[in-house]
């Protein structure tokens, strides 16, 4: 077709201007009312331990004042109708919503040793794969403090009983021997040993006889501790431990980095875990480090006083006074008994000594970017980075003796984290608070859970029938739902609070056993991803299916915009949990 031919095009049309005002008002749907019935309100149900009391912050060394509590229309609980519900107190530093913490910068501080720009961000040039970064080695001087530990452990097991029969010569010449070959085999096992980054996955290869090969996605990770012990202190070394979902033990802890390569790489794993695989991966410029926000330092002399009012502290006197009879009776003061009577009471005093020696100068505080920072220690140091939204329970403990100070002990759920099963309580980093009084506490379940108040947070009982399975438990044992956690409590001697946020729920259960059918009584377990439960001990049925069905949709509800606090249903959501029929 020619130019002449060709007839003109119109003009296309304008597009509409998009404002607000031509876009129709959504008209709000009906929907029936949530079956949540307002009652009068009445004064929640006193919790362990001591009323909070209002007065100043030096008392109790926190920084900010306590949240004064706010009472709000409560909710009825089927069947007892107790006051079940409470309205979080308002924070005078903080809104009534979730916090908001200033956001990360664009990527971490640049790294030693890597370049900055464009395609510094763990993928090639050319926006391929991602970029293979060198492979690094540990420190140099690994092997020895490794090898160290290794020999203290091997003197250990050769006991008094061995130094007396082999003599002092042969002995040390033993010990001299099984030295050197450790270090030898120390400083093999570090050549072989190396970590490197690649995109978004920490690579691990070690091993001599078998070598392994791990990939850590940074996804996975939950928290990373920086550990000090007595040789790496001296030797300006640090061990850098990371948790993974999912773990039974730390994740390949890299032993050891000088202190400030293994900063930089914890910082730098943080970033990385918390960005999405499209956002950039390191920062283009390294930035002035900013200070933290104390949050609350523990008296050395409380940490003291504490352990001293435990059952090992109260026995120790009575295992003196019997060996030191014994000895007197029988007139034998050999060596071999005065090493082994003292390893023995050591042994009796040594959990009390270590939670001395490891909860030291303890002190919490938080980061720039909203994270937790916790550090303690004496003999071994500890440097641990926590983000919030990794915390999937708070635990509260009130020990009898502590009880008579107005004591309490917070510890921290986290996914990563191993159980006891790994080694026993002493060796976890889960504290939150090692020993303060109620107001300490109650700020800090505020910081971690903003909107939780822990001096408001009412539980009902079980019914009447279940002191057939717990005479001496039940008037310690309760349940309760708030808008922001599920909480459980149980414990005669020692009490102990569950707060668990419905935003960290996995799974939920209702189990109920032989004795439980005859009494119509059900338990419920609310499961986290870090192993702790909120158990809901010996309920009724009915009661149960129901705290089940409100859990799964409480939830539902709290994965949303704000992760960790849920609001009243607003519409009808259809019912997941029904009571199965066994006809």
């Amino acid at each position: 077709m020619t130019a002449a031919n060709a007839r003109p095009q119109p003009d296309p049309p304008t597009p509409p201007d998009p404002t607000p005002a031509s876009l129709p008002a959504a008209t709000p749907q009906p929907g029936p009312t949530p079956q949540l019935a307002a009652t009068p309100q009445h004064d929640p149900a006193p919790l362990p331990g001591p009323a909070p009391q209002a007065g100043p912050a030096s008392q109790t060394g926190l920084t900010q004042p306590v949240p004064p509590a706010q009472t709000a229309p409560i909710l009825d609980w089927p069947g007892t109708n107790p006051a079940y519900q409470s309205e979080p107190p308002t924070h005078p530093s903080q809104p009534a919503g979730p916090p908001t913490h200033p956001s990360p910068p664009d990527g971490p501080a640049a790294y030693p040793g890597l370049p900055d720009g464009p395609d510094a961000g763990g993928r090639d040039a050319e926006g391929g794969g991602p970029r293979a970064e060198p492979r690094r080695r540990l420190h140099p001087l690994s092997p020895l403090l490794n090898g160290a530990k290794s020999i203290a452990v091997i003197v250990a097991a050769l006991s008094w009983q061995t130094l007396s029969q082999v003599g002092l010569e042969r002995f040390a010449i033993v010990v001299a021997v099984l030295a050197v070959g450790v270090v030898i085999y120390s400083v093999i096992g570090w050549l072989n040993t190396g970590y490197h980054l690649v995109g978004r996955e920490l690579r691990i290869q070690d091993g001599l006889l078998w070598r392994r090969n791990r990939a850590i996605p940074l996804d996975r990770l939950q928290a990373v501790e920086l550990r000090r012990p007595l040789l790496a202190q001296l030797t300006g070394l640090a061990e850098l431990r990371l948790e993974v979902v999912g773990g039974g033990k730390t994740e390949a802890p890299l032993a050891y980095l000088s202190v400030k390569e293994a900063s930089a790489l914890r910082e730098r794993l943080l970033a990385l875990a918390g960005r999405t695989p499209g956002s950039g991966e390191q920062a283009t410029a390294e930035q002035a480090p900013m200070p933290e926000r104390p949050l609350f330092r523990v008296r050395n002399r409380d940490l003291v006083i504490s352990q001293l009012l435990t059952p090992q502290a109260f026995f120790l006197p009575v295992g003196v006074a019997f060996v030191v009879t014994q000895f007197v009776l029988e007139g034998s003061w050999t060596f071999i008994g005065i090493a082994s009577t003292v390893t023995a009471m050591a042994g009796v005093v040594l959990q009390p000594v270590r939670r001395v020696l490891q909860d030291w100068d303890f002190r919490l505080g938080r980061d720039p970017d909203g994270r937790l920072s916790v550090r303690f220690g004496l003999v071994e140091t500890r440097s641990q980075i926590v983000p919030l939204n990794r915390v999937q329970a708070i635990g509260v403990t009130w020990p009898l003796l502590w009880r008579l100070q107005g004591w309490l002990h917070l510890r921290l759920d986290i996914a990563g984290y191993a159980g006891p099963q790994s080694g026993g309580d002493d060796k976890r980093s889960d504290r939150l608070l090692p020993v303060g009084v109620f107001e300490a506490g109650r700020l800090l379940v505020w910081e971690v859970l903003p909107g939780v108040d822990l001096g408001a947070l009412p539980t009902a009982p079980p019914p009447r029938r279940a002191r057939w399975l717990h005479p001496f438990a039940f008037r310690a044992m309760g349940a309760g739902l708030t808008p922001e956690v599920f909480v459980a409590r149980t414990g005669v001697l020692t009490r102990e609070m569950t707060l668990v946020p419905y935003a960290r729920l996995q799974s939920v259960r209702v189990i109920q056993g032989p004795v439980q059918r005859l009494l119509n009584l059900a338990t419920v377990y609310a499961d986290t991803a870090g192993g702790q439960s909120g158990v809901a001990k010996d309920r009724d049925v009915a009661e149960a299916w129901w705290l089940a069905e409100q859990l799964s949709v409480r939830a539902r509800q709290a994965r949303g915009p704000a992760p960790l606090v849920t609001s009243a249903a607003n519409e009808p959501i259809d019912a997941h949990w029904q009571r199965p029929d066994y006809a």
